[in-house]
């Protein structure tokens, strides 16, 4: 069967296919949820870029408080072009822009506010990114999307119904006059207390009704009705849970409806989507290329390897989603080189993995077969749209490769015919041995679901058959696709994440007994100091000049030892820890739970107390994994 790229609902799309079916062979019934065509072009993008850009990125923050002078926006060589050409090197097919951030800075002139590019000196006030760097994707062939933060800390309105209709008409805006949009991107991240117009206040609303999120999706089916609409619960893509940038190895497409809202307190869920769902939302990784979502100078030398990315592809794009890769733009208006140059060697990383299938065009031996038009040839001739199924009734059976001579394999690519469901629930891997035993291949992941694509990692082999046994299905089995690689020399190794290498001067934590304080400096990420109360203190042994304070939060998931707001003080005897020297909030930390780092003036000091002013979840212990003053 051929895919259908001009209908425009997935019934529609499942009702062609079986009437153009011939009367011995019935097309398999769809089994509910499926996706829209829409969604279905979305998750064929697979790799696409954010873009975070503004006021944080000349001031030095993550969540700006909507304070900063827009004079300070002044990038010198600001050229969209370079981003775009950075992307399609990368193998991009397109980008989100963050158009406001929750500081409420616009890089379009809005005309509803003074507090955008309008105001800066960034061209004498006359510049638009969002022009810019449309009119590029359309040049270099990407495609375009906007971000835009509901949460707005510029805004003394925000919170009331007044702060509704300016939100309103910044998303007409965007949607009218920039051309077309693949995504529309609503971050979770919204309300509650923090700087609103510059000032400390409390602002609480209600995040699941406040916005009338139906009206924003009606708006959006009238203007852009081909964007695909991102938030916590979709209803066109869902947050994976996690801004580390990859899904679950069991990852299901599907959402129960009305669940899910933005701020959802049980995010981890969204790794893994809910096997009862009744409505399509498969997941989106977002994860940044550097520490921070914005660009911090001290992160020039943490950007993530290009190994450390062909990872969270396998783990994001290889688990049934796609993957969102942020360039915090730097002070110049440019992509940095360095991110430039991991990106494009991640890329290049990728396709060499997975340049030559070993099966393409190899005609496998199938335990069952529907009839002439779902053949077992079907998943070997590089057309999505021609796909394998089984009998109705027949949810389990296997398929089976044989080669003329022994092959090296550690790869292999697993995709179902998604416009009429995901359904495989469980699979194995096997090779046949020398002996002729068939033994299941070595993996450190489960084999449960597929979805769109399904990507493994695997123990090298040399075998001359190749068994894929799929034992429990949702329906009849239709795989797309299946592809076997030979990644190369050095294809078992498992990337990981190196852990943060931080020179501390050596302290103890005078509170609390030993064998708690040396989870705090043993340089395990998997190790967790929990401090109970509001206080902890840290002592240098000897007075020393100390400029920074840092640490990595709990790692562990579900995420929620975290502390959200602080104050960090000095001193020199114990109990009189009292010269302030910092205090502030700690953005974003529940969903990007990175190192995080206190600057201050330089100032002697034996001790130091960081106080939690606010936990993320009220009454937690605060959770630390590495601790580090400098």
């Amino acid at each position: 069967m051929r895919f259908f790229a001009s209908m425009t609902s997935s019934l529609a799309m499942a009702l062609a296919m079986a009437s153009c079916s011939s009367s011995d062979v019935k097309t398999p019934e769809a089994i509910l949820p499926i996706p829209e065509l829409k969604q279905v072009e979305w998750q064929q993008m697979e790799t696409y870029a954010f873009i975070h850009f503004g006021l944080n990125t000349f001031n030095d923050r993550e969540w700006g408080y909507g304070d900063s002078d827009p004079a300070t926006f002044n990038p010198a060589r600001l050229d969209c072009e370079q981003w775009a050409r950075t992307l399609v090197n990368s193998g991009m097919k397109g980008v989100i822009l963050t158009a406001k951030h929750h500081d409420g800075f616009c890089l379009w002139p809005f005309r509803g506010t003074d507090y955008s590019i309008a105001r800066s000196p960034y061209k004498d006030g006359k510049g638009d990114i969002v022009r810019e760097l449309s009119d590029a994707c359309r040049k270099y062939g990407l495609k375009f999307a906007v971000y835009l933060s509901p949460w707005d800390r510029n805004r003394t309105d925000y919170g009331t119904p007044a702060y509704l209709d300016y939100f309103y008409a910044q998303l007409r805006d965007l949607l009218t006059n920039y051309g077309e949009v693949f995504e529309v991107w609503f971050d979770g991240a919204n309300g509650g207390d923090g700087w609103y117009g510059g000032a400390k206040d409390v602002r609480t609303i209600d995040r699941k009704n406040y916005y009338n999120y139906p009206r924003i999706y009606e708006m959006l089916d009238s203007i852009q009705p081909q964007a695909v609409i991102f938030s916590d619960g979709g209803p066109g893509c869902r947050w994976v849970g996690n801004e580390k940038g990859f899904a679950g190895a069991t990852n299901w497409s599907f959402l129960r409806r009305g669940e899910v809202f933005p701020g959802y307190d049980k995010s981890y869920e969204l790794q893994y989507g809910h096997p009862d769902g009744d409505q399509w939302v498969p997941a989106e990784c977002d994860v940044s290329i550097r520490p921070g979502w914005f660009y911090h100078p001290e992160e020039d030398n943490r950007v993530k390897t290009p190994e450390q990315l062909l990872d969270l592809y396998y783990r994001s794009v290889g688990h049934n989603g796609t993957l969102l890769l942020n360039f915090p733009v730097d002070r110049n208006g440019l992509i940095h080189p360095v991110d430039s140059a991991n990106a494009v060697r991640f890329y290049q990383l990728v396709q060499q993995e997975l340049k030559t299938n070993l099966v393409a065009g190899l005609t496998p031996k199938v335990s069952n077969e529907r009839g002439r038009q779902f053949k077992a040839a079907a998943m070997t001739d590089s057309d999505y749209g021609t796909y394998w199924a089984t009998e109705d009734g027949v949810h389990a059976a296997d398929v089976e490769f044989a080669f003329d001579t022994p092959r090296r394999m550690n790869r292999m690519l697993l995709q179902e015919y998604i416009p009429l469901g995901q359904r495989v629930k469980s699979f194995v891997v096997e090779y046949k041995n020398e002996q002729g035993v068939w033994l299941p291949v070595r993996l450190n992941e489960e084999t449960t679901t597929i979805g769109y694509k399904r990507l493994l990692r695997f123990e090298t082999v040399k075998s001359a058959a190749l068994r894929i046994r799929f034992t429990d299905s949702r329906g009849p089995l239709c795989i797309s696709s299946i592809g076997v690689y030979d990644a190369g020399e050095g294809a078992d190794i498992a990337y990981a994440v190196p852990a943060e290498q931080l020179k501390s001067f050596s302290f103890s934590l005078p509170d609390l007994p030993e064998q708690n304080s040396v989870l705090a400096s043993d340089r395990n990420a998997q190790t967790t100091l929990f401090v109970e109360g509001d206080r902890l203190l840290i002592d240098l042994g000897a007075e020393r000049t100390v400029s920074s304070f840092h640490f990595l939060p709990d790692q562990a998931e579900p995420n929620r030892r975290f502390v959200a707001t602080y104050e960090l003080s000095v001193g020199m005897v114990p109990d009189r820890v009292n010269r302030l020297v910092k205090s502030g909030e700690f953005s974003n930390i529940r969903n990007n739970p990175v190192m995080q780092s206190v600057y201050f003036t330089p100032v002697k000091a034996r001790y130091l107390v960081l106080k939690a002013t606010r936990m993320v979840v009220p009454g937690e212990a605060m959770g630390f994994a590495e601790i580090a003053v400098q």
